[in-house]
């Protein structure tokens, strides 16, 4: 299993399955982070925490947290 936390800079990848339950789920979720949309990897921090992508033509920084219960492909 690989998560958005272990993407690179650069990489589009599928979203295939979101971890995590009820707020934290809904947030991501209604951030338009859904199963089967594609998730482009703009930028990382240097420390790693946030980390900007791009999803449906929004750009959004998610927490390194957040990154960790989205399932990737």
């Amino acid at each position: 299993m690989k998560t958005l936390k272990e993407a690179k800079v650069g990489q589009t990848v599928k979203v295939v399955k979101l971890h995590g339950e009820g707020a934290v789920k809904r947030r991501i979720m209604d951030m338009g982070i859904t199963r089967g949309v594609d998730v482009y990897i703009r930028k990382v921090a240097p420390l790693g925490d946030p980390v900007e992508i791009t999803v449906r033509g929004y750009e959004l920084s998610l927490r390194k947290a957040d990154a960790e219960m989205i399932e990737i492909e």
